[in-house]
């Protein structure tokens, strides 16, 4: 385990969120490419569709990043009618904190953008399980099983 890197983010709102401001909860905190495309759709409305559960049984709260600006999350999150909090994080600074910014290829052309990671994050601010290259229609559950196996471990 290794502490979570700190973050001050806006929100679809424009409200600055913090690392803090999870203290105390599970936080999942998972990073995406970009609003409205398909497999960052996906991802969020198997996020939405399982949040309650995952808060229940977890104890968690999800939250969303990506480098798209507070405008576009409003608009992803009405659309979609989102549950849960999307970050804009426009500098990339706190994808490349958690190791979620990096080299890419997409079929055959090298870049450089975000990785589709999630991170676990304990009630005492330190990541317990790192997610890479998710897969978009089976993460949301993956995430609930380890949430539940992590509650199981600490009783």
């Amino acid at each position: 385990m290794k502490p979570a890197p700190n973050f001050s983010l806006p929100d679809q709102d424009g409200k600055i969120r913090t690392l803090a401001d999870y203290s105390g909860k599970w936080l999942v905190l998972y990073f995406y490419p970009k609003d409205n495309t398909p497999g960052c759709t996906t991802e969020a409305c198997n996020f939405r569709d399982e949040r309650d559960a995952i808060a229940d049984y977890g104890h968690a709260v999800v939250v969303g990043v990506s480098k798209d600006s507070v405008e576009s999350h409003k608009k992803f999150r009405e659309e979609h009618e989102l549950n849960f909090s999307l970050l804009s994080d426009v500098d990339h600074k706190t994808m490349e904190d958690y190791g979620a910014w990096g080299p890419k290829t997409f079929m055959g052309k090298s870049y450089v953008g975000v990785s589709r990671n999630t991170y676990m994050i304990n009630p005492e601010g330190q990541i317990v399980k790192t997610y890479e290259g998710v897969n978009p229609k089976k993460h949301a559950a993956d995430i609930m099983k380890d949430l539940l196996s992590f509650q199981s471990a600490k009783n």
